[in-house]
């Protein structure tokens, strides 16, 4: 039964500080293994294969985000609320301070959920250092290449970690030594010509046997991520009740964060190697590695500690043999949110449910048929069959672990260059044009077509395009990032009833301030 399930994430505890002694295989050639054999610099990386498996390593520790990042990139929003039922999921109270946002520096979820998260962010940049280092000294003519893949993974680390807590310290050595926090907009800058260097160096395109490593375009997709967010991303502290417009935040190439976020989103969508995906529900199924429309993913596969167990979280505990965790679900505005002709809306479970093994009608745990409802009476003592469950990733039948389900992550997807671009367009007051993007990845999911008008105001198309990264995104870990750059994040909602504006970062955890006073607490803190 699900209490907190963070024993499936391996926690590296380094403070932001020191160097660990990375677990390599000598002989890793898949970026889904976890290597065992405990090398170091002074007795490793000597042939090509280990090299590999050294860069395998830095793959590898993108499964911690998948825990912490996407936790509190969820349930913090509208998106997801960890209702208590019974005596499951309470931890002390740590979900529901996540959602209701009531957390301090050395509560539940500041201890365990951010400061894993911290540690697993840092556990991944100092991964990148390690074989930065490493191919700068060893050279050879696919240097290059695998330099700027590195520096592309370590900027993506610092992204998150941006995102979550603002400036942190910035590491690019392997020297073990407490470091000072810098700038969130000194961030900025370093992973911005970080990732505009690395994406002309990078692959357009990948073998079949190198299948998730990045390429160009998964730069140039976090370039445009990171130039949206522009008006956030470069601020420490602040929130205002319209959000932040990055078209007023001056980026490099003197252009503002808009102009540049279309861009880059234009470098990906006119690249000719991404479609959109027809069939929107096969970008998530357990067979998604071959969608046309992901950009940068997290590879998962049907190996205990190497899958996906998003479908653990949310599902009733009868839905599939291998016992589900029955907590995830969602609020009934969000889920009303949807429109009824949008297929997109079947991604949620309500009403009589079904076995994903055999396909029969199931039972809670008393007997009574499962019949999940749209509404939540008490978060604090929900019924096990209350709020709509989230069946985005759907889980493997045959899956022999919870944590081995083989739906790809995507971190990004084409659709959200389309909407980041549509984005940019609306802020820049080129409404019609902004719209028309939204249009192309809505077309796909209504029958007969439903497109949004091109004449709206611009207050109503800044709430229509909110409403559409919702309906297109949800359960993606993008909801809290939205809603900040909407200055909505923070707004009294279902079940949540306070409204303090400085829970756009988190604390700096207070463990992490302990191992290194050169560490400063964000404000509010």
């Amino acid at each position: 039964m699900k209490t907190s399930g963070t024993k499936s994430i391996r926690r590296l505890g380094l403070h932001a500080l020191a160097l660990p002694i990375l677990a390599l295989a000598p002989a890793c050639t898949d970026l889904t293994e976890v290597p065992n054999d405990a090398l170091t610099p002074e007795n490793a990386f000597r042939s090509a294969d280990e090299i590999l498996a050294g860069v395998a390593s830095v793959y590898a520790a993108l499964r911690g985000p998948m825990w912490g990042y996407y936790n509190l990139s969820e349930i913090t929003t509208d998106e997801v609320v960890v209702p208590t039922r019974g005596s499951d999921w309470y931890d002390n109270g740590r979900w529901l301070e996540i959602y209701r946002q009531t957390w301090t520096a050395n509560s539940g979820s500041a201890l365990d959920d951010m400061n894993g998260q911290w540690n697993d962010l840092f556990g991944g940049v100092a991964r990148s250092n390690l074989m930065i280092s490493v191919i700068e000294k060893a050279g050879g003519a696919t240097a290059p290449q695998t330099l700027a893949e590195l520096k592309t993974m370590r900027a993506w680390f610092y992204y998150m970690l941006m995102d979550l807590f603002g400036g942190v310290p910035l590491v690019t050595g392997t020297e073990v030594k407490q470091n000072p926090r810098v700038s969130r907009d000194s961030l900025f800058k370093f992973i911005e010509a970080e990732l505009n260097a690395a994406r002309t160096a990078l692959p357009a395109t990948r073998p079949a046997a190198q299948y998730g490593r990045l390429t160009s375009g998964a730069a140039d997709a976090i370039l445009a991520s990171l130039y949206i967010n522009a008006g956030v991303f470069k601020k420490d502290a602040g929130i205002n009740a319209t959000g932040y417009n990055s078209c007023n935040v001056p980026v490099s190439g003197g252009q503002n964060g808009c102009q540049a976020a279309i861009a880059a989103a234009d470098r990906v969508i006119n690249s000719g190697r991404y479609t959109l995906n027809s069939d929107w529900k096969t970008n998530f199924s357990i067979n998604n590695e071959g969608s046309p429309e992901n950009i940068f993913v997290v590879v998962h596969t049907a190996t205990p500690g190497l899958g996906m167990s998003l479908q653990m979280r949310t599902l009733h505990y009868n839905h599939h043999s291998l016992g589900p965790w029955n907590g995830f679900a969602t609020i009934a505005e969000t889920y009303n949110a949807f429109d009824a002709a949008d297929k997109r809306r079947e991604m949620w479970l309500v009403g009589q449910q079904k076995s994903f093994n055999t396909g029969q009608n199931i039972t809670d745990r008393a007997g009574n048929p499962l019949i999940i409802s749209v509404d939540i009476a008490n978060v604090e003592q929900a019924r096990e069959h209350e709020g709509p469950r989230f069946n985005k990733f759907p889980p493997d039948p045959g899956a022999p672990a919870g944590d081995a389900h083989p739906n790809d992550f995507p971190f990004f997807r084409l659709a959200e260059m389309y909407l980041i671009k549509a984005e940019a367009q609306i802020e820049l007051g080129q409404i019609s044009a902004g719209i028309q993007n939204v249009n192309l990845v809505r077309a796909r999911q209504f029958t007969p077509a439903k497109p949004l008008p091109t004449s709206l105001s611009a207050a109503d198309a800044r709430t229509a395009m909110l409403n559409e990264r919702l309906f297109e995104f949800a359960g993606e870990a993008k909801r809290r990032p939205d809603m900040i750059r909407f200055g909505k994040f923070t707004d009294i909602r279902r079940f949540k009833s306070l409204r303090e504006s400085y829970r756009v970062l988190f604390p700096i955890p207070a463990t992490q301030i302990q191992a290194n006073p050169l560490l400063t607490q964000n404000a509010g803190y």
